[in-house]
Order: structure tokens, then sequence, then C-alpha cells
């Protein structure tokens, strides 16, 4: 018999005495509750001061995430030092001078941060960018300088970060660099010293410069074109200045570790991998130097360059099962926040002693998963109809796969699940959809999709001009093979996902309309022209790439490719049941995107349920906002595939919600208006 923990076991008898006859709840696969996976976590996000005096996480205060702080002695000692009372906390870090706590905030989603900062003894919480529509950026930190910091600001300019010293004692902010020629970012030294500038270009990639003085060269001394402008880029300067390290794909395919010798130009490849691009590193705290690499195909591998470090790397490999990250270190390098996800149970947090050898559990972010039944999740590789290696992530419904073979006994209903960017990517580990849509009864896919990144600069510009063509054929072609895998079946496959992932499933209801049963689209647009004339001022500098990956919209031809690739214009030709969320504030994918396609849809008599957000941005951050889209979206996906559904309750009426369109269309959501 499958145990579950006492605590999850209540709320999952409440749940079932709640559903309806049709969930088929039993004691081996439990319905785990939304709330265990979209609530608050008990605890997240980890760090250790530098000098390894604090311990800190993100915690709720009266239901929003807030950071505490505890001597790294005495965790009974733990306190909130922030007070949220409105949005969560998702960002923060220490001062490199352990005396602060630094942390974002934007204000509805608008993604205009500013930066405070907080005395971990008295609670004292300062503005220390008391602006108006400003986002913040951070350019530099140091172990040498270790009460200021470097950082970018827009606030007079919107499209440009100058860049400050900012004194972290008294909060003086000293501008160092006007940014006036329109640069998109800077590079520090450990100095504090602005030491690279990069700006576009107009083959779509960017210049490099060098910034001596404070002053930009006037000539670049490297430069990428479109080809390389998403795989290249400088990762920093050892201590000393001596070095500047590249995660740089000129001259190959995927991006390698390049360590150049600042004073002689000279290159040496440190690291790199055919099969995908370097990606995370892992640097002396106090020299700079990279200990440590890993490299993402199909699950993330790391690869010791200092004997010391491969030593405690495979010392946690022997005690940890699954993945692990080290999220946090000490500037003596002896204590690590280490956290770990085996998948199939609830990942946890590890205070690691490098000197003793100890690992403590520092905590579990979701007690309530324990004993719950979690999937596991499979790697494959899929071929696309031209030869390509899509990577993709498959999770099945607990219990329908008894030899862990990654296919069920019989095909099962499925949920397509895309990645948002579409720069960006799926990646092996725990993810909350795939647990809540399996826990459902679906198989989950996700696919890395021509132009997602990590694969090397070939399989991006793959993808360029090939928005809801080649991108999109890539997710048939993975929706055929788990058919013919006998994964999936084949009049109950879903597409669902947002930004980017949205808009692919309005593609997906819209160029394939009979493909999928329906689709949930969640901050995706739907007129990439109107997309492109309303990017964020400061995305600027990064214009030059959307035009060139996507089409231009400032020429005739351009104009005619991206109406072609919009699904507003093939509205009428929608025939399944969608879903569309959306954040009022989002300064990305503007609340119009959803509206065009929400209003063309009514003025065909096509049903279409619309769940719009008034506090939310590019996402839902708060939790209760989160949870009220899920249950609404697993409520449609169930009227659609005919899966399990946790009620929807009283989810939406603890929200901001507002149901503009469609209610009807969702099983139990008039009803529980109503109520």
């Amino acid at each position: 018999m499958f145990k579950v923990k006492p605590a999850l076991a209540a709320v999952l008898a409440a749940t079932a005495l709640a559903a309806p006859a049709t969930l088929n709840a039993d004691a081996a696969n439990p319905l785990i509750p939304r709330q265990a996976l979209f609530g608050n976590p008990v605890k997240s996000a980890g760090r250790i001061s530098p000098d390894g005096q604090w311990l800190s996480w993100l915690a709720p205060v009266n239901g929003v995430m807030n950071i505490w702080v505890a001597p790294a002695g005495n965790l009974a000692a733990a306190k909130a030092i922030s007070s949220s009372k409105d949005r969560p906390i998702r960002q923060y870090f220490w001062a490199p001078d352990s005396q602060s706590v630094l942390y974002i905030q934007d204000k509805g989603g608008d993604e205009n941060f500013l930066l405070y900062g907080i005395d971990p003894k008295t609670g004292t919480e300062r503005n220390l960018t008391p602006f108006e529509k400003t986002r913040v950026t951070l350019v530099g930190a140091s172990t040498l300088h270790r009460d200021r910091i470097l950082v970018g600001l827009n606030n007079r300019d919107a499209r440009y970060h100058d860049i400050h010293s900012l004194d972290l004692k008294t909060g003086k902010l000293t501008e160092v660099l006007r940014n006036d020629g329109g640069y998109a970012d800077f590079t520090a030294d450990n100095n504090l010293v602005i030491r690279l500038a990069s700006k576009a270009n107009a083959k779509g990639g960017l210049d490099y410069f060098r910034v001596t003085n404070g002053k930009v060269d006037a000539q670049p001394f490297g430069s990428t074109g479109l080809e390389d402008s998403l795989t290249t880029a400088p990762a920093g300067f050892t201590t000393d200045g001596k070095t500047l390290y590249w995660l740089d794909s000129r001259g190959r395919n995927t991006a390698a570790l390049i360590a150049e010798d600042v004073a002689t130009g000279k290159k040496r490849i440190v690291a790199q991998d055919a099969r995908a691009d370097i990606g995370g590193t892992l640097s002396d705290p106090v020299t700079g130097e990279v200990e440590a690499y890993s490299v993402d195909y199909l699950q993330n591998e790391w690869t010791a360059i200092d004997p010391d470090i491969a030593k405690s790397l495979a010392f946690l490999k022997s005690k940890l099962k699954g993945e692990f990250f080290v999220a946090s270190r000490t500037d003596k390098d002896d204590r690590w926040i280490v956290g770990n996800d085996p998948v199939t149970e609830p990942g946890r947090t590890w205070l690691y002693d490098r000197k003793k050898g100890t690992l403590t559990e520092f905590y579990n972010p979701r007690p309530d998963l324990v004993g719950a039944p979690l999937p596991a999740m499979y790697a494959r590789e899929i071929k696309s109809r031209d030869g390509l290696n899509l990577v993709s992530y498959l999770t099945l419904p607990y219990g329908s796969d008894p030899d862990g073979d990654g296919v069920p006994d019989k095909p099962v209903p499925m949920v397509l699940l895309v990645h948002g960017g579409p720069w960006g990517r799926d990646s092996f580990g725990t993810d909350r959809y795939h647990q809540l849509l399996a826990n459902r009864g679906y198989a989950v896919l996700a696919v890395n999709f021509r132009a997602s990144t990590g694969f090397g600069k070939d399989f991006i510009s793959a993808g360029d001009l090939q928005w809801g063509r080649k991108m999109h054929d890539d997710l048939i072609d993975a929706v055929d093979w788990a058919i013919a895998k006998n994964i999936a079946i084949p009049d109950k496959v879903a597409i669902m996902g947002g930004s980017y992932g949205g808009y692919a499933t309005l593609a997906g209801v819209t160029f394939t309309p009979t493909k999928f049963a329906c689709g949930v689209d969640i901050v995706g647009p739907s007129n990439l022209e109107t997309l492109l004339k309303t990017i964020p001022p400061y995305w600027a500098s990064i214009r030059e790439q959307f035009v060139q990956r996507m089409g231009n919209p400032d020429t005739p031809e351009g104009v005619a490719l991206l109406r072609e690739r919009s699904p507003l214009y093939k509205a009428g030709d929608i025939v399944r049941p969608l879903l569309i969320g959306q954040g009022a504030n989002d300064p990305r994918v503007n609340q119009a995107e959803s509206d065009q396609i929400v209003a063309a849809m009514k003025a065909r008599g096509i049903p279409v349920s619309y769940v719009l957000f008034p506090d939310e941005g590019h996402g839902f951050a708060k939790p209760a906002n989160n949870i009220a889209f899920t249950a609404v979206a697993e409520n449609f996906l169930a009227t659609c595939l005919g899966g399990r559904a946790e009620p929807i309750g009283d989810t939406v009426k603890k929200s901001t919600a507002k149901i503009v369109e469609g209610a009807a269309h969702v099983q139990g959501l008039s009803e529980a208006l109503a109520k």
C-alpha cells in the first residue's frame, strides 16, 4: 500500500469527499491538491551570507513570501526582516559585506524592478533606487570593495541603463558611466571598474568595446552576428583582472567556455561539448577562477576542473538522489547551500560543511508532498521531419507504466506543454505542471523545438523566421511520435503553454485546428505585428534580433510575414475549445494580445474562455492567482480530455481573477462563481 504523510492525507481525504465520482481516486494514486503544488512553499531560496554568519530564505508572512534570516548557528532565532504584504518577494541576495540583504520588487507585474536593502540585525529597510518607472540591473559586485555595488538605472532614458556606484551603507548613488551610446550591457571587474560594453549591430548581433577610464572605445575589438548572438557573451573577469572568461560559439556550433588573456588577447578552450552549450559554472568566490562547469543535454552534468571541487561534487553525488546544484557559498568556501531534486520525491535543500564532510538538511520546501505519488520524468530524443534531434521530457500518470520503460500500458490523454521564449528551454527536473497534469491522468510532453537554447547556435538559427511554421512542425512531430509510441490517444491531446508557449497554443488551434482537442494559452501573443510594436523600451538594444528572427515590421514583406504567422488572422478557423489567461499589467505581451483574439472569436460566434488578472504581469506571481488559474485550467482540460480534476471551489473568488468570457465552457466554473 502506498504510504501518504498524515498532513497530506487529511487534505486528500477532504478533496476526495468534495470531488465528483468520475475522479476514480484511489489509495495508490490520490488526487494531489493544487495547494500542495502551487501554494507557497514552507521555505525556498536558501542562502548563506558571504561571511558565513547568517542563513536566509524566503518563507510566508501572512501568506506572502518574505525574507527570513537566522544566525548560522541558531535557526531557532529566525525572524522575518521584510514586510511585503501584497506581491511575493522572489529574488534576493546578500550584499558582499554581509551587512545587508538586497532584493528587487516591481508593482503589479510591471517589471519595473527597484532595489531594496535590509539590515539583518535591525530589520531597517531602505529603497535604494527610489525612482518611478525604473528597472534596475545588477552590473557588478566585488570581494575587494564590499560596501558598494554597481547598478544600472534607466530612469534617465527608459531604453538604456546608466551605470551608478551604490554605497550600501549610505545609499548614495554616484553615476560612473552615462550610457549615451545606446549600449546594451556592461561588464565590470572585481575592482568595480567597467571594462567592457556591448552594443547591438545591424547584423543582429553585438559589438564588444573596451572601456578605459570610464570611456568606451570608438571601435569594437570583437563582434557577433545573428547566428552567435544568443550563444556568445562575456562571462566575467578573474579577481586579478588578467583573465576574461567567455561563453563563445564563434568558430564552432556549441558555446565553449573560453579563457582570454587580457594582456595578449590569447584564448584557450577550458571546456566544450559537441552536444550542448556549456551552461553553468562554479568559480572560486575569491579568485574568480572557474572550478567546474555543467553541460545540460538530456540531463545536467557537472565536470570539475579543481581537484578539491571534484571531491566535493563526488561526495554530494554519493549522498543525494537525482540532480543537485550549489545555490550559495561562503567566501571561505567552507560551507555550501545545496539544492537537490530527486523528481519522484520533494526536493530538499542541504547545508554542506566541506571541512567536516557533513550534509545536514536545511529544509524541505513542500513537506506536504512527502509520500505523494510523484511520477518519474523521462528524457527522450525525438526526430523532427527534417532530421533534427528534439530533446524532450515525458511524464506519465502515476501507475500507468509499471515496468518503467516510459510507455504506458495503454495510451492515455496527453498535454503538450510548450516552453516560453522561444529562446529558452525545457530541462530535466521537477515541474509543477508536469506533476499536476500527470496526477490528473495525462501524459505530459515538453519539447525543445528548434529555436530553443542550449543546443548550439545551429539549432537556434533553424528557428529563424519559422514562428508558426517549422517551429510548430516540431511540436506536431512530437505529438505524432507520442501517438506512434502508443503513449497518447490521438483525439485526446491538448496544447498548453505560457508566453511563446501561449503563442504556440494559439498557433495550434488556428494553423492546425483539428490536431488538438483543446488549448490553454497563458499570456501568449496573438498578433506578431502588434507584439513587436509594444515590446518594453528597455529591449530596444535587442530589437534587431527580434526583427531578424521573427520578421521585420518596418517593411511590407516583413509585415506580410508577421501577419501570416499571427493566429489572430486565423481566428475564424478555431473549432476546438480555448482557454486564455492574461495579466493586465504585462509589459512583454500586452493585454491587447489576448483581447484581440477574444474579440475576433466573439465576432464570429466562436466560444472562448478568458480569465484576466488586473494585478498581474507576464505570468501569475501571487499564489492565490496562480492557484485560481490552475483550478480553471485543470477543470477546462477535464472538460475536454476527461481527466481528473480537483473542484474549483472558492479558488477564483479568493483571487483577483475576472472571468471575462466563457465560464460555461469550464466544468464547475459557473457554479463556483454563483456560490
